[in-house]
């Protein structure tokens, strides 16, 4: 199970043969309310503009949002799911690093709400998005 105290080798661990793996997502940092990681921007992110895909950036940003909800839960009781995603694409980069940070904003027994930015390796603001992410009840497996 995750939590709070997981190293970066175990967080990084779980992206092994998921969409964040695909994608080369690493985790670099993690503490309460926020989550820092790293995305390539090379053939399997960038659109056929050879730019980044707004997808990969999206995708970047649910993740983190979504790991930083998860060792604020429960994770034996709780899932965690994206639930609403808000991003405006406002720069591009073709080559290098973007580095995105997510800073929990709202943190409710129901919903986390996240700001995340991207930026590029020059510090160069490339994507910003706010996650909602809903923490659902795990059901009884019992009772199905």
């Amino acid at each position: 199970m995750i939590s709070l105290n997981s190293s970066l080798e175990e967080l990084n661990a779980l992206n092994k043969g998921t969409l964040m793996e695909q994608l080369g997502i690493e985790y670099l940092e993690l503490k309460e309310g926020y989550v820092k990681a790293k995305m390539p921007v090379d053939k399997r992110t960038k659109q056929p503009f050879d730019v980044l895909h707004g997808g990969a950036s999206i995708a970047l940003a649910e993740t983190i949002a979504s790991l930083g909800s998860a060792v604020l839960v429960d994770l034996g009781k709780n899932d965690v799911r994206g639930a609403a995603v808000n991003s405006n694409h406002v720069g591009a980069v073709s080559r290098g690093f973007v580095y995105a940070e997510a800073k929990l904003i709202h943190r409710g027994s129901v919903t986390h709400v996240w700001d995340i930015e991207i930026k590029d390796q020059g510090g160069y603001r490339v994507s910003v998005s706010r996650i909602t992410v809903i923490i659902i009840p795990k059901q009884n497996q019992n009772t199905k």
